[in-house]
């Protein structure tokens, strides 16, 4: 059977969203975003915005994804999303999904009746992405502001520009985790930012509530006090696993620095070093490989092979 239809999935955010005395609140439904037709199926998922989505919501954008790829018939899957987290759940769906069938997310800056609204726009080049042959392949991809961006490595770089996003490397490579989606139990997995004077009780704090993972958004090339790693080392000793990552948006993250808190120490305190993937797609990994099951070294070798060829 031919792949004719594009399912486009709504989920709330900004390209939803009508200006109340509240605030920009998600009002409008699939239909009101794209009037269907005999080769769109609009579905209408959930309304929210996405910065106040679980990740029980995000694993559900997932799997609404997945159900609908098992129509032979689908040509691609549009989403429509909030801006502030789809750096997240694009990355979860890029995790699970084999099929090389298009998936592109999709959003706004500007509210739905705003003078000047992007997102009919953002919408219009998402679903032309679908019948684009060189979508094919590549993952799932995020379509805002003019821009055709992989999901990998993305981050949200401005918040009034309408190109809103850049990627910390043009070519990571597609990964997926080779599990099937869950759909019921999910992991819980903390990020923190580090800082001068951070305290290090919140990693010994995040472990005494059980949460299954860590991730910490270092300074530099992966780097803090002492303090931290000694609490890393006991967190790991406790069998959470923590990642290190960098606030710094561009470049790799490489184990250069000691004196009891440089990234060197903290890998032998049992981290693993994400080297391309800042603290909020890393701790979506981390999550992924820890809810589907995944033991402590296919999680190490997940992160180690994040490289981009060459």
């Amino acid at each position: 059977m031919a792949n004719t239809r594009t399912v486009l999935i709504t989920t709330g955010g900004t390209i939803a969203a009508l200006t109340t005395s509240d605030g920009a609140v998600p009002s409008l439904a699939a239909s009101d975003l794209h009037p269907g037709s005999g080769d769109i199926l609009a579905v209408d998922l959930m309304s929210v915005d996405s910065s106040a989505m679980t990740v029980s919501d995000q694993f559900a954008i997932v799997a609404a994804i997945v159900d609908a790829l098992a129509d032979p018939a689908v040509a691609g899957v549009v989403v429509t999303h909030g801006t502030d987290t789809v750096e997240e759940t694009s990355y979860l769906a890029d995790l699970f999904l084999t099929d090389d069938r298009p998936v592109v997310f999709t959003g706004a800056q500007r509210p739905a009746d705003a003078p000047a609204p992007d997102g009919p726009d953002n919408i219009t080049a998402a679903l032309r992405a679908i019948t684009d042959p060189a979508s094919r392949g590549r993952g799932v991809l995020i379509a805002i502001g003019g821009e055709i961006r992989s999901a990998r490595g993305i981050f949200k770089s401005s918040t009034t520009d309408l190109a809103a996003f850049d990627n910390v490397h043009d070519a990571l490579p597609r990964r997926p985790i080779g599990h099937p989606v869950p759909r019921r139990r999910h992991a819980r997995v903390d990020a923190f930012m580090l800082y001068p004077g951070v305290a290090p009780g919140i990693i010994a704090a995040a472990v005494s509530q059980q949460a299954s993972g860590i991730v910490l958004s270092a300074t530099g090339s992966g780097n803090t006090h002492p303090d931290i790693t000694a609490e890393v080392s006991a967190a790991v000793r406790a069998g959470v696993v923590v990642v290190v990552a960098s606030r710094v948006p561009f470049g790799a993250v490489v184990p250069a620095y000691g004196g009891g808190g440089g990234a060197v120490d903290l890998a032998r305190a049992g981290a693993i070093v994400s080297r391309w993937l800042r603290a909020p797609q890393a701790r979506i990994a981390l999550l992924a490989l820890i809810s589907a099951g995944a033991d402590p070294h296919e999680i190490r070798a997940f992160f180690d092979a994040v490289e981009p060829p060459g």
